[in-house]
């Protein structure tokens, strides 16, 4: 028997971390004969609390919160499992409300004395070398391949016993010729996959139940040729479906004649709460020039004003239908004390222009293997400063940005607890980048509410059930 480990997977490109599902466990599952889907919350389950479910405690225990129907079972899956597929990696490290990703050090004491062939695969494959009695294999499947495994392995979603948003990949690599000094997806040939095959998995994940999805694994969705026509087939034949977001976008693709009527369309045929989120990763022109970045201020500023014209307008949800996010990166090439200030300035002039951004992530660099920017020896003078300037963006930023966007007394339908800590509920919206809100009662999880807002912390809310 054939038994497919999913430790989660966060990459720049794709998301795989509950509540949404990756595509590596999908295009793996499709490429096999009936394999046995578990999580590492399974694992988790069966070795440190004997397979016996916990009463809930005063907080959430993420570690096993997302178990699949086949957790009570786990020990005779382990014992008649001939071989382990373990999906690894998290190369976009990050905190989880409702998950924590396993590691490579968690997992090697639970399986080290299983009875089997173990292989790794998943972003973390990329940087290992094969160790004592695991594997190491990529499953790097063509399109042509993928086209029929994406359709057979949306069957797993039957061994969930939660829903999903269903990550949708539509291409792999970057298009640019140039590319970001420090990115993976760099690193792979620009390869797009058909329209009409991609159709054929949302559909066929549409007839399994699954009204949740997110077309987010790819570099650039405005880079996608077949991008409005797929949307519109989308919405066309899976009418019901509640989600339907995209992620990353290059600013310089949006401000083109057809860039500004690919953002008509989404906001036409996706639903509320949409995000692109923009790789800017600085806004210091030394710094965009020195590490190849995609978008000079100028042209981001004019990406954000676009967004902002046409998808600004409150959706029946209650989110503003199509929003930026911009994306920063400390510790680049060429990075001085002033860029910080740069980065600042360049912020607050969106918020004094009034222009709504729906997140700003601030990550330090992580030379990746393979990169051109992994043997630079770059400076780290700045590192004393950082937490200051993530502290300044968050209370000067993002806090006035947030009461701005969601001010007291706006309603977000379709709210799902998610976690309790002591006598809070958290929960969000399902879709790409969902604002977390705090609600001062203990609910009962994974159902869904209309939330009034109460109140505004400095990236999250309050709010109150109506």
């Amino acid at each position: 028997m054939i038994t497919i480990l999913d430790c989660y997977t966060d990459e720049p490109s794709g998301l795989g971390v509950p509540p949404y599902l990756g595509t590596y466990p999908r295009y793996i599952a499709g490429s096999l004969d009936k394999p046995v889907y578990i999580t590492i919350d399974d694992l988790r389950l069966y070795q440190k609390y004997n397979s016996i479910e916990q009463k809930e405690a005063q907080n959430t225990n993420i570690r096993i919160y997302n178990l699949t129907k086949n957790y009570s079972n786990i020990k005779e899956i382990l014992k008649k499992t001939t071989t382990l597929i373990i999906i690894l990696g998290s190369h976009t490290p990050g905190k989880y409300l409702s998950a924590l990703p396993g590691t490579l050090k968690e997992i090697l004491p639970i399986i080290k004395n299983l009875k089997c062939e173990k292989i790794i695969t998943g972003p973390s494959s990329y940087d290992m070398k094969e160790f004592d009695d695991f594997k190491i294999n990529h499953f790097d499947f063509s399109y042509e391949e993928i086209k029929n495994y994406a359709i057979r392995g949306a069957r797993i979603i039957e061994q969930l016993s939660d829903l999903r948003v269903v990550e949708i990949e539509t291409s792999k690599g970057c298009p640019r010729p140039d590319h970001c000094i420090f990115c993976t997806e760099g690193l792979k040939e620009f390869k797009i996959r058909n329209p009409d095959d991609i159709l054929k998995e949302i559909q066929t994940f549409y007839n399994l139940g699954c009204r949740h999805f997110r077309i987010g694994k790819q570099s650039c969705f405005y880079s996608y040729p077949h991008a409005s026509k797929l949307l519109k087939k989308i919405r066309e034949t899976c009418p019901e479906t509640k989600v339907l977001h995209i992620d990353n976008a290059n600013p310089q693709k949006i401000i083109t004649p057809e860039g500004i009527q690919l953002t008509k369309d989404i906001v036409t045929y996706c639903t509320p709460g949409n995000i692109a989120a923009l790789g800017v990763e600085s806004f210091d022109e030394k710094v965009v020039k020195a590490n190849c970045l995609n978008s000079t201020p100028e042209t981001t500023l004019k990406a954000i004003e676009i967004l902002n014209k046409y998808g600004s307008e409150r959706g029946d949800n209650g989110m503003p239908k199509f929003l930026p996010g911009i994306n920063l990166i400390l510790g680049l090439k060429a990075e001085t004390k002033e860029t910080l200030e740069i980065n600042y300035d360049y912020l607050k002039q969106i918020l004094d222009k009034k222009l709504l951004i729906r997140r700003i992530n601030i990550r330090q660099l992580v030379k990746y293997p393979g990169t051109e920017i992994e043997n630079e020896k770059l400076p780290k003078k700045n590192k004393k400063y950082y937490y200051n300037f993530r502290e300044k963006i968050r209370k000067e930023i993002d806090y006035p940005m947030l009461k701005i966007l969601t001010p007291e007394g706006t309603i977000l339908k379709d709210v799902r607890t998610e976690v309790h800590e002591g006598n809070v509920t958290f929960a969000r919206q399902l879709g790409t980048y969902p604002l977390i809100i705090g609600i001062k009662e203990r609910l009962s999880l994974n159902k869904f509410y209309n939330v009034k807002i109460t109140g505004h912390m400095l990236r999250s809310i309050t709010g109150e059930i109506i």
